[in-house]
């Protein structure tokens, strides 16, 4: 981050104008809403998502399914419901919250390396379309479940590619030494696959392969096509679904490679393999569809200056509305909502109010120097692993979720009281 000039409407999401220095979603001030509901917030522009699900759609003619793992409440599944998407969900808790949005069960892809006898169980008995399998102990598991229900249950078998996608470690999924799946090298895929086809309560529906998150280098999805193919073609797979983990951009100077650009790659690969419109391909974006989406807006409680060194500034969450700085180091930036047009003309280090001297948003922030305690201070891209990731570490209440678009600002997650803290304690 060279320029000290104001945030870049490309971290924006599609709502956010900006008029005589102040920020406004939808046609509301930002700093309206934070004196609505207070700070901090995750405001989301709902209209955003559901420009990118369908640009998402309309990109190919494959079948989108929304990692909900980015984030998820239940009025956004009804959103995607109604936007005709599928679901990936990986844990009983997901699938819960999907369903009770009305979620329709049979576009419902559940993942997991280690689901539980009753995660798999409450999936079955409700109807899930299909079931990722990741070891040869749940795919037991999961024909006992199917043969005590009297159905049999649709399977995407994973597979570890063998593919290293170029991104923090982390967030790699795909190489041999992996939590995730069965290694295509040694012949575990091609074992658990034969499992899977000789049960009479499961259904070979097809593979599934995942490389990681937040991938710019579009040449990793070809390499992972190209790994498949073999085995592609000698089960023929009524449905090949390749994952997700398209790059977003988070600072300047930063571009995501878009749906687009993604869907041309993928089919090239396709193409070039043999592989036809015969297997129906699925992918699972979720960063992409919803980090752009969002911002998280805070309040300034203190400047502190250290001179020669450097100047914390002090907002009023942190690494437990955001830990993804904590974990992969990711980069921010930051705007003041009510002088979004101004010069960013000094560094300082945005930092939250734990207990931790980790707890840094954003260490090297351009923001103006007009900056003062008491100021709303926003971080675009949080729509992705921020509230879903969430805690209560030092008992800090998560905030609260507003929805806005074009009929005005809704709550669809309440923020939590200290009163919600030993709710469930005895």
């Amino acid at each position: 981050m060279g320029a000290t000039t104001p945030i870049s409407p490309t971290l924006l999401s599609r709502g956010v104008s900006i008029r005589e220095g102040r920020a406004y979603l939808h046609g509301i001030a930002v700093a309206d809403l934070a004196e609505e509901f207070g700070t901090p917030l995750f405001l989301y522009d709902a209209a955003h998502i559901r420009a990118e699900v369908t640009a998402a759609k309309e990109a190919a003619g494959w079948q989108v399914a929304y990692a909900s793992k980015a984030f998820l409440c239940r009025e956004l599944a009804r959103i995607m419901d109604e936007l005709g998407v599928h679901m990936d969900v990986a844990s009983g808790g997901e699938l819960h919250v999907a369903l009770s949005a009305g979620f329709d069960p049979g576009r419902i892809v559940l993942h997991g390396n280690n689901k539980s006898v009753a995660e798999i169980e409450y999936g079955v008995a409700k109807g899930v379309g299909l079931f990722v399998v990741d070891s040869v102990a749940e795919i037991g598991r999961l024909e006992r479940a199917a043969e005590a229900a009297g159905r049999r249950q649709p399977v995407l078998v994973r597979v570890t590619p063998g593919v290293e996608a170029h991104t923090h470690e982390y967030v790699m999924t795909g190489q041999e030494d992996s939590k995730f799946g069965f290694s295509l090298a040694s012949g575990a895929a091609e074992a658990a696959l034969g499992m899977v086809k000789a049960s009479p309560w499961l259904e070979f529906a097809g593979i599934h392969a995942h490389i990681g998150s937040q991938i710019f280098l579009l040449d990793s999805y070809a390499k992972e096509v190209d790994a498949l193919a073999a085995m592609v073609k000698a089960h023929s797979p009524r449905v090949l679904n390749l994952g997700g983990g398209l790059g977003v951009a988070y600072v300047s100077g930063e571009e995501s490679p878009g749906f687009d650009a993604w869907a041309v790659q993928l089919y090239a690969a396709l193409e070039h393999n043999g592989i036809g419109p015969d297997v129906q391909i699925m992918v699972e974006p979720g960063r992409s569809l919803v980090a752009q989406a969002a911002m998280t807006v805070y309040r300034v409680g203190t400047v502190k200056r250290l001179e020669g060194l450097r100047t914390y500034v002090s907002v009023d969450g942190g690494m437990s509305d955001n830990p993804r700085p904590v974990l992969y180091g990711s980069g921010y930036e930051a705007f003041l909502p009510e002088a979004a047009d101004a010069e960013r003309d000094q560094v300082v280090t945005v930092v939250g109010k734990h207990c931790e001297s980790g707890d840094v948003l954003i260490r090297d922030a351009l923001l103006p120097s007009s900056l003062e305690e008491g100021d709303l201070l926003a971080t675009p891209v949080t729509g992705a692993y921020g509230y879903s990731m969430a805690s209560n570490y030092n008992r800090v209440p998560r905030p609260p979720v507003i929805f806005v678009d074009e009929s005005g600002a809704r709550v669809v997650v309440r923020g939590e009281s200290f009163e919600d803290l030993v709710r469930l304690e005895v």
